[in-house]
């Protein structure tokens, strides 16, 4: 099946492809890292997690088995048809308006760093929108020296070599990044636009959303418990 690329994003490999350049059987393989743990402990036993670009459900299938209810939303119906035990929800984040309030609304993967800022500004209206009172966002921002530190890589647990190769100006402030994902017996790319953020930048991104930041909950800064400002 052919797909329509996004503007700045394409990805090579085996498989379907996302309109983002997300290959869905690479998110299949990777393992998932202390995702759960943070975020278990970071929110209140049993809450009911909106799950904002859930893909396969490499974190939602952990929540789950933690004990939490979990809504998954993804733009690909191919991600979320692998996703098992969750209410799944199809469509563009930064459109959603579902008439409901969660306990935790989950904004993972780095996309507040997505290169186009309205659509940005959609995702954060969205985590706002549907964060019960007494509620919390949860955001993960990227490194401080994303951008600057490449080409790098890391081995994954299951054996993959995940390389950051480039981070180009494309625009101001925006930087054509390209990944590789390189198993013994496939290798998959992924060339997207990302937009660096200071915490400063991140921290008015939130407040022009209505949120503000309640906790920097690991030592790099780089998951983050927000708030309804008004709160």
């Amino acid at each position: 099946m052919t797909v329509e690329m996004r503007e700045g994003y394409e990805g090579t490999g085996p498989g379907a492809i996302t309109p983002d350049g997300c290959a869905v059987e690479l998110y299949e393989r990777l393992s998932v890292g202390d995702e759960p743990d943070i975020i278990a402990a970071a929110v209140p036993a049993g809450a009911h997690i909106l799950e904002l670009g859930s893909g396969v459900g490499r974190v939602t299938r952990p929540l789950l088995e933690r004990g939490f209810t979990v809504t998954a939303v993804d733009e690909s119906a191919e991600m979320l048809a692998r996703v098992r035990g969750a209410r799944t929800i199809c469509g563009p984040i930064e459109h959603l308006d579902l008439g409901e309030k969660f306990d935790v609304v989950m904004l993972a993967s780095f996309l507040v760093h997505t290169g186009d800022e309205e659509v940005r500004r959609g995702m954060l209206r969205t985590c706002a929108k549907h964060v019960a009172e007494g509620g919390c966002v949860l955001l993960q921002r990227e490194g401080e020296d994303y951008h600057a530190n490449v080409p790098r890589e890391r081995v994954d647990p299951n054996g993959c070599t995940i390389r950051i190769v480039s981070a180009e100006p494309v625009a101001e402030g925006v930087d054509s990044v390209l990944a590789e994902y390189v198993f013994p017996d496939v290798v998959w790319t992924q060339r997207f636009l990302s937009r660096a953020l200071t915490k400063e930048q991140f921290e008015s991104a939130l407040a022009e959303a209505g949120l503000k930041v309640d906790a920097y909950l690991t030592p790099d800064g780089m998951w983050v418990r927000a708030v309804p400002a008004a709160m």
